[in-house]
């Protein structure tokens, strides 16, 4: 059925979305039910098991579809005839392929992945042992330039974003540092409960389901949690009363961000999810108003990366939060056998230790004093909020208070 467009070259949201050009391509004749990820082609299909079983993510398969698309259509061959060719003969055209990329000015990064995914597509019809030569990626490369916005210009950014539900997201993405696709995949009923309870600091459940809503929400498929400033929940509850009042109750399946397109009618309006290019631009504009000097290199993710710079700092009593605490947080994998044994079920305890983050919007850090006493004094000094900091011989140590 034709699609009818739309102003600004959208197309009729009611409609059904046409196939994207790798579907196209590779005779991939659904996007959505069984027949969806099945080819009729049989290299193609080779290919697409093979990632099933190493991933059931649609975004990795739709990125490796995507750049063998665009290698078909620069050597001019289909994917039959690669999977056929010699394995000298492939391994040439890759190889210039990747070398006319970095040419073009394509990120180390990023030539050295479409390299990895091409010689998988091959790996799956059987040409075994393609030798590429990859790009040299040096530590800290980083082709586009990114700016951290500091903790007063995070706030400058909230203020001025022009809507409780921007300023909502702003604070989301800095105080919990979860990634765009996981806030754009949130449901109303998965802080529902915390919400109703008035909790000052709300946990973010961060779950493998979530990728069924939008494909990169969980990274990896690690469950975890992170939670959310008192300033951030404010700012969301705030959004979420004005979103009942604009468009009545807020069911547990909706999007806990509604995206605001006007091309969708009144009703659909809060049943519609925020895009990853949505919340970036929503990003980006604040920090231009906040008189951010470099508020274009200002990214989405950089609000995660300022999160980080959060859990390393000194928290509000004089302390540092413990490095597998950080990492779990953050979202990571604690290294070696560090991560099966990390008890990721005292949701309790990471509150506590979540709540003694700095996210003030005062720049000057918290005032703390040092002081030596007796190991046998320990006790009755931890009673007053001193917490242990060294131990400097074997009768004396260091503990800290805030001031």
């Amino acid at each position: 059925m034709m699609m009818q467009a739309k102003a600004f070259g959208k197309f009729a949201p009611s409609q059904l979305h046409p196939l994207r050009p790798f579907e196209a391509a590779f005779r991939i004749p659904e996007r959505e039910g069984p027949a969806a990820w099945r080819s009729g082609i049989p290299s193609i299909q080779n290919f697409l098991n093979h990632l099933a079983r190493y991933t059931r993510c649609e975004s990795s398969r739709e990125k490796y579809l995507r750049h063998l698309l665009q290698f078909c259509r620069w050597c001019g061959l289909t994917p039959e005839q690669l999977a056929q060719l010699p394995i000298e003969q492939a391994q040439s055209l890759v190889q210039t392929f990747a070398d006319q990329l970095a040419e073009m000015g394509r990120s180390k990064a990023y030539v050295n992945t479409v390299l990895k995914r091409l010689k998988t597509f091959f790996r799956a019809n059987g040409c075994q042992g393609l030798k590429l030569a990859t790009q040299f990626v040096p530590v800290r490369y980083r082709k586009a330039a990114e700016y951290i916005p500091t903790k007063t210009e995070i706030y400058s950014m909230a203020d001025v974003a022009g809507s409780p539900r921007n300023r909502a997201i702003i604070l989301i993405l800095w105080s919990s540092g979860v990634r765009v696709s996981t806030l754009c995949a949130l449901n109303y009923g998965d802080i529902a409960t915390e919400m109703e309870e008035s909790e000052s600091r709300i946990m973010i459940p961060i779950y493998p389901a979530m990728k069924e809503r939008v494909p990169d929400a969980c990274k990896g498929s690690i469950p975890y949690y992170t939670f959310v400033c008192p300033e951030a929940v404010e700012a969301l509850r705030a959004y979420l009363k004005e979103r009942e009042e604009k468009y009545g109750r807020i069911l547990p399946d909706d999007p806990l961000l509604h995206s605001g397109w006007t091309l969708w009618s009144r009703e659909e309006r809060s049943t519609r999810r925020l895009t990853r290019n949505g919340v970036l631009l929503i990003v980006k504009k604040a920090a231009k108003l906040a008189g951010v000097p470099q508020w274009n290199q200002v990214a989405s993710h950089c609000l995660r990366k300022a999160f980080e710079s959060v859990l390393r700092s000194p928290t509000i009593d004089g302390g540092r939060m413990d490095p597998g605490t950080q990492q779990f947080l953050f979202g990571h994998i604690l290294p070696g056998t560090q991560d099966v044994y990390y008890d990721k079920t005292r949701v309790d305890y990471h509150r506590e230790e979540y709540g003694k983050l700095d996210f003030s919007r005062g720049s000057t850090p918290p005032r703390t004093v040092d002081k030596i006493v007796n190991i046998a004094e320990l006790s009755s000094h931890f009673e007053q909020g001193w917490i242990f900091v060294a131990k400097i011989s074997e009768g004396t140590a260091v503990v800290r208070k805030s001031g």
